[in-house]
């Protein structure tokens, strides 16, 4: 069952599953990418701690609300999302305090709103969420939304951008540069960190093995 995924919590994840996605056919922020980033959750919460609760209410609801990468309400997303999340948990008679930890782990988890994870919660949701955009997942939702926003693989003439700016809705390889590869400085947690840096490496491994393809030495 859907619910089995994420255990502990599996009553609370059954309440809130049908408010935590919105119709939409990007398979980068799908039911999957929520169990990913609920399995991270729990590796970091067994040596970090925290609320559960809060966690998994933040995890299942922080893309609560859909909004393509390419749309110019892509920075919103997080506050459009925390704003939902806030109304589902009232209608559910959370207390307000927890309502508040979910809506700033949510707010703080995007990479676009620049907010900074002042608690724990949002500070091991941001962890996990970003994890799920490292390693070889991170190539491949990278890959993907690249496709569903119709960018090149990469620039033929210069695909390392040495003689031009970054342009990662054009080319998917400079996504690597502009974001990517970024990641792992910025992680909250000291578990979050560690796992960062293995992930980081991988990203490292594939870009060398995916330029040495394209003639790239």
């Amino acid at each position: 069952m859907t619910t089995d995924a994420f255990a502990p919590l599996q009553t609370l994840a059954a309440q809130l599953l049908p408010h935590a996605l919105e119709p939409s056919e990007d398979g980068a922020h799908d039911l999957s990418h929520l169990q990913r980033v609920w399995h991270n959750v729990r590796t970091l919460h067994a040596e970090e701690a925290g609320d559960l609760d809060v966690l998994l209410a933040a995890v299942l609801l922080h893309d609560c609300v859909a909004v393509e990468k390419n749309s110019p309400l892509r920075s919103q997303a997080s506050r459009l999302a925390a704003e939902k999340a806030s109304a589902v948990l009232a209608d559910m008679n959370w207390p307000s305090a927890k309502i508040n930890a979910v809506a700033h782990a949510i707010e703080a988890h995007s990479f676009s709103a620049n907010i900074a994870p002042l608690t724990l919660e949002a500070k091991i949701v941001q962890d996990a969420d970003r994890l799920d955009s490292l390693g070889m997942l991170g190539v491949a939702r990278t890959f993907y939304i690249a496709g569903r926003m119709g960018s090149a693989l990469y620039d033929p003439q210069d695909p390392q951008a040495k003689a031009r700016d970054y342009d990662d809705k054009r080319f998917c390889l400079d996504h690597f540069q502009t974001k990517l590869l970024h990641l792992a400085d910025g992680f909250q947690t000291v578990t979050g960190q560690r796992l960062a840096r293995i992930r980081h490496d991988r990203l490292k491994g594939f870009m060398e093995l995916f330029e040495e393809e394209i003639g790239i030495v």
